[in-house]
């Protein structure tokens, strides 16, 4: 192996090292006893490791006056990200689909104003989407908080599918058209069948920005409604007793694991989305 190869790797092992020293950090810490914590190093492995931390992140830690953990909050990430995934990829799907083999008058300017959508910044929207989910009567609900992550991820699906589908050959859908298919009949039988890479590019998109969202989860989320983000900023701020920093590392780990996961299970389809045009155009 030639010298600069090797400095390569060892520049790569340490950035990969820089950025794996806070997870180690937190696992060692969610499996010490408080005793431990206080005593120990951040560093050192646990002497008599336990999931007591654990346990209490999910099912009795306070999170502001409540003291039944995370558990009800992931389940409301859950009902929330599955359904806003699912709902936002579908149109984005086909909204991609006409606008890259469909087009009509006017295409580029829905295409251009969709993709001014993707450069709003969150605070911009707070004020009109409160008054609409007052207006249908879905404030502080997790149906609101899925119709507002749905209108919000359509722009980014869209211009993902968009730009994936303009590398399917026109010429394969003018055959469609000639042989007497249809919209959806051309979709189902060409399009969808080479859209597995751009679809787990928009999964793991959508859910992460989802999952991880905290703004809209606190502004839109009522008590019962709130998603996981914003319980573990509660268990982590609650000023009352005794610091457990443990228990914070747990909750910080249960809260990220689910797009941990996701990247692990779908990570190469996720790259090969990527190359194949998700992002380019």
């Amino acid at each position: 192996m030639s010298l600069g190869r090797m400095v390569i790797y060892a520049l790569l092992a340490l950035v990969a090292i820089y950025y794996l020293i806070p997870l180690y950090v937190m696992l060692t810490t969610s499996f010490k006893t408080l005793d431990e914590v206080r005593a120990g190093n951040l560093l050192a492995i646990p002497v008599s490791p336990t999931t007591a931390a654990w346990a209490k992140a999910w099912g009795s830690a306070c999170t502001g006056v409540r003291c039944d953990g995370l558990a009800p909050f992931f389940w409301n990430s859950v009902y929330m990200a599955v359904p806003a995934v699912l709902i936002s990829t579908m149109i984005g799907s086909l909204n991609g689909y006409v606008l890259s083999h469909w087009r009509f008058r006017g295409s580029e300017i829905v295409f251009t104003a969709l993709m001014v959508g993707c450069f709003i910044p969150f605070q911009v929207v707070i004020l009109p989407m409160a008054r609409m989910l007052g207006a249908v009567e879905m404030a502080n609900t997790t149906t609101g908080l899925v119709i507002v992550h749905v209108i919000y991820g359509i722009a980014f699906t869209t211009l993902f599918f968009r730009n994936y589908y303009i590398s399917v050959p026109d010429e394969l859908v003018r055959a469609a058209r000639i042989d007497g298919a249809g919209f959806f009949m051309i979709y189902r039988k060409i399009i969808f069948p080479l859209s597995l890479p751009i679809f787990m590019v928009c999964f793991i998109w959508q859910f992460t920005q989802i999952w991880n969202d905290f703004l809209f989860g606190v502004v839109f989320g009522g008590s019962d409604a709130q998603p996981i983000t914003v319980a573990l900023n509660n268990l982590v701020n609650t000023s009352t007793g005794v610091k457990e920093y443990n228990v914070n590392m747990a909750a910080a780990i249960i809260a990220a694991l689910p797009t941990l996961l996701i990247y692990l299970v779908a990570g190469k389809y996720f790259v090969r989305g990527l190359t194949a045009g998700a992002v380019k155009g």
